[in-house]
């Protein structure tokens, strides 16, 4: 299921980057998409992330000399897709470290610890990408890598803010027995996802017309 959803993830990226239109938005609106079709943890991420900069990648070979303008609305796109993603994840852990008596301190340790990961896998995937391809895509991607580890990129400056505000989070009891440490971190990611589906639609241009 997985490979398959990949695989339709990246054939809608790559439409939307070779027809060279609106790119951000698509590209954003499908990433935003593709996160909230399952539970918002570190795997789906990590596959919905390396769908999308695929689909970018193979998209670029038909844009030539403007193929950096094009890229940069992509990757600019999925880093603000990523950003919004790692709210709806803090907001998760927020809502968890309020039920003491439904979550551990184990659970919220590990979803602190991926949303410390996000900007790595962004930044990770872009690099094993630009291994991959042609030297003027490589190029492009790398030129990318360099500007965001320096100037820093959306997904890293939401982490920095979530974690800032999740230092107060009130001591878990070490007290509480949980039956099942996978069953509860993946309710969290379940949180995460659907907070993450509430976001996407209010950023909908619809939604404020209704």
């Amino acid at each position: 299921m997985a490979e398959i959803d990949q695989q339709s993830i990246k054939g809608t990226v790559r439409a939307a980057v070779k027809s060279g239109t609106d790119v951000h938005q698509q590209v954003k609106d499908i990433t935003l998409k593709a996160l909230t079709a399952r539970q918002l943890d570190m795997d789906n991420i990590k596959s919905v992330t390396e769908a999308v900069i695929n689909g970018v990648n193979e998209g670029l070979t038909s844009h030539g000399e403007h193929g950096k303008e094009v890229f940069m609305q992509a990757a600019t796109a999925l880093d603000e897709a990523l950003a919004i993603a790692a709210e709806a994840s803090a907001l998760a852990i927020e809502e968890a470290a309020s039920k003491v008596n439904e979550y551990s301190d184990h659970d919220i340790n590990n979803a602190i610890k991926d949303l410390q990961g996000r900007e790595a896998v962004f930044l990770n995937t872009l690099e094993k990408v630009a291994k991959g391809s042609n030297q003027v895509v490589a190029d492009i991607v790398n030129d990318f890598i360099a500007h965001s580890r320096q100037s820093g990129t959306a997904v890293g400056e939401q982490t920095l803010i979530a974690l800032e505000a999740l230092k107060d989070l009130p001591k878990i009891s070490k007290d509480i027995i949980i039956s099942s440490t996978v069953a509860t971190t993946s309710a969290l990611a379940q949180i995460a996802s659907g907070i993450l589906s509430g976001i996407a639609e209010s950023l909908q241009p619809s939604h404020s017309k209704k």
